[in-house]
């Protein structure tokens, strides 16, 4: 860990969902670019499929609202 917190070294795929495993975050997790990103990734791993499906049209929905007002 010491290794890639001081950037010598970058672990592999495989590592990072052993870490991500570890912590109970998903893999995505390491890959948001601010903390709402990531806060949004581990709620949004915690819900079921449909709850999934669900999200992704209100997010659609949001996306094409906006669209509207540009």
């Amino acid at each position: 860990m010491n290794q890639y917190e001081k950037g010598r070294h970058t672990p592999d795929v495989r590592t990072l969902k052993l870490i991500a495993d570890a912590l109970d975050v998903p893999l995505n997790y390491f890959f948001c670019e601010d903390e709402v990103s990531a806060e949004l990734a581990i709620a949004i791993s915690k819900l079921s499929t449909e709850q999934k499906k669900q999200l992704a049209e209100i997010i659609a929905n949001l996306h094409l609202n906006n669209d509207d007002v540009d």
